[in-house]
């Protein structure tokens, strides 16, 4: 899956350069869309907005902040960070805009290639994830695991007993 999404990102970052967006990364553009829909926004709403743990919205936002797209303020409570664009990224959005709209134009023609929508099976991978995580997963698989080599492995970390 990682090979997957980094083949993925990749292809769109090589095409933002070439939208002349510099080193704009393909993973602001979510961020981006959430900001121009909901105004400035605490980095908690942006994370809910985006579906995106807290940290990793926050780690998102600290690296546009690094290229000048956002700006942070501090928010009614003193812990709570109100996330901005700039003017530099708002001269940006026609531009966004049109990447956006044309990686979903290739998203939708690369579905029309797989045996199954890849929208409705990503959705049904996180609802599976969400019922039981990976984590819970892993943990059963090892306590299931009877190669003795494995299970030896697993026992001395304490993750299944023998």
């Amino acid at each position: 899956m990682r090979h997957l999404l980094e083949l993925l990102d990749g292809d769109v970052a090589k095409f933002d350069a070439d939208l002349g967006l510099g080193d704009y990364r393909p993973r602001f553009s979510p961020v981006v869309r959430a900001l121009v829909a909901l105004g400035p926004s605490s980095i908690r709403d942006l994370a809910r907005a985006i579906s995106v743990t807290h940290s990793a919205a926050s780690q998102t936002v600290a690296q546009m902040s690094r290229r000048g797209l956002v700006t942070l303020e501090t928010g009614a409570d003193a812990r709570q960070r109100i996330v901005r664009l700039t003017a530099k990224a708002e001269a940006m959005l026609p531009t966004i805009e049109a990447e956006w709209a044309v990686t979903e134009a290739a998203v939708r023609e690369l579905e029309a290639e797989l045996p199954f929508p890849l929208g409705e099976t990503l959705a049904a991978i996180l609802r599976a994830v969400e019922r039981r995580s990976l984590r819970q997963r892993l943990d059963d698989a090892a306590r299931a695991c009877t190669d003795p080599a494995m299970t030896a492995v697993l026992a001395a970390a304490g993750l299944c007993s023998r």
